[in-house]
């Protein structure tokens, strides 16, 4: 639910969630399992039981500490997918936040001489030389979500679309206002030093420009922590008396917003999440509360990599596709979720 940005047409359908041919075609191919596999385990398409188990494939799996919903999904899509096949051995790192831990969990799967690195760096700017060092060393690497600084430093990227976030957030609330006149909009942010936040706001702003009866009022960037989301939003509550619509970045610090919504005796509005939580989409399908959407960044991104590490190691390419190689890039599509399709999404909605 954090990284880099990528921009994708509007749609709100689970065909389209992995918003590219490539990934599509992936899902349905000979990058998936062996096994079949229950739907509701991973949230996605039952593994093709034509794929026959191929040479044995041993992966690094790499990422941060889990101190946040959509990381704690992250690692456990990556786990579970690899578990489907019978030719996969995962080797995973506790996860970390320190990056000078992180790279040294890193170096230790370099020299355990891995087939594979799937790695979530904390930072991709400063593990961009970790993921050098393993591609010399003749170990691909699948960057999951937060990028690297050097495409030298990784074999195929693969993460979600931020710009798009805010993008489809702000066309799924136009439609809902555009025919309220004088409407105004709040937004709360993630933290504002991280490049993500402001790809997520411009998107959201450049949504915006096509409903000139929208005015983006007011604005508190939180800190993906539920006890910001409820500081943060009490805030915007207090500074404004009336609004029509407010964008929440992260589901998890919407925890803390919705508290402090619910404190606050309010409801004029209507209020969309960012990432995708099971939580949001219980209450988009109760239909009970101001939640009434949320935009996806989709944790199965990890199960998606595991795919990709496996095809690489066995030299695999994509089923469907005239290439023989794997691409380069595949970024995820930020489809929306509204109670019109939230029995669709709720099998990868994370705790």
């Amino acid at each position: 639910m954090r990284e880099n940005s990528h921009t994708s047409p509007f749609a709100s359908r689970r065909g389209l969630l992995f918003g590219s041919a490539a990934a599509g075609a992936l899902l349905a191919t000979g990058c998936t399992s062996n096994e079949s596999n229950d739907d509701e385990d991973t949230g996605k398409q039952p593994a093709n039981a034509a794929d026959k188990p191929g040479k044995k494939v041993t992966i690094g799996f790499a990422g941060p500490q889990a101190d946040h919903g959509w990381l704690n999904a992250i690692n456990e899509q990556g786990k579970r997918r690899a578990k489907e096949y019978e030719d996969v051995t995962l080797v995973s790192t506790e996860g970390s936040n320190d990056t000078a831990q992180q790279i040294g969990q890193i170096e230790t799967l370099i020299n355990k001489k891995v087939d594979v690195l799937v790695i979530l760096p904390a930072d991709g700017k400063a593990l961009t030389r970790v993921g050098l060092k393993a591609m010399r060393a003749g170990i691909p690497v699948v960057n999951l979500d937060r990028i690297f600084n050097s495409p030298q430093a990784y074999r195929c990227w693969i993460g979600g679309d931020n710009y798009g976030m805010g993008l489809n957030a702000g066309r799924y609330i136009g439609e809902q206002l555009k025919n309220k006149k004088n409407a105004k909009v709040v937004e709360l942010a993630g933290l504002d030093n991280l490049e993500l936040t402001g790809e997520r706001t411009k998107g959201f702003d450049d949504a915006l420009k096509n409903y000139p009866n929208i005015k983006k009022v007011a604005r508190q960037a939180a800190e993906f922590t539920v006890e910001s989301g409820q500081e943060k939003m009490s805030a915007l509550l207090q500074a404004e008396s009336s609004f029509d619509a407010l964008w929440n970045h992260d589901d998890d610090q919407g925890v803390g917003a919705d508290r402090a919504i619910k404190q606050a005796g309010r409801d004029e509005f209507l209020m969309v999440g960012g990432a995708g939580s099971k939580r949001v989409m219980d209450a988009i399908k109760a239909d009970n509360s101001v939640i009434k959407a949320t935009v996806l960044y989709p944790p199965t991104m990890a199960a998606s990599a595991i795919d990709l590490a496996r095809a690489l190691g066995q030299g695999k390419g994509v089923s469907g596709l005239a290439e023989l190689e794997i691409p380069a890039s595949m970024t995820l599509y930020s489809a929306v979720v509204t109670k019109d399709n939230v029995d669709e999404y709720l099998p990868i909605g994370f705790n």
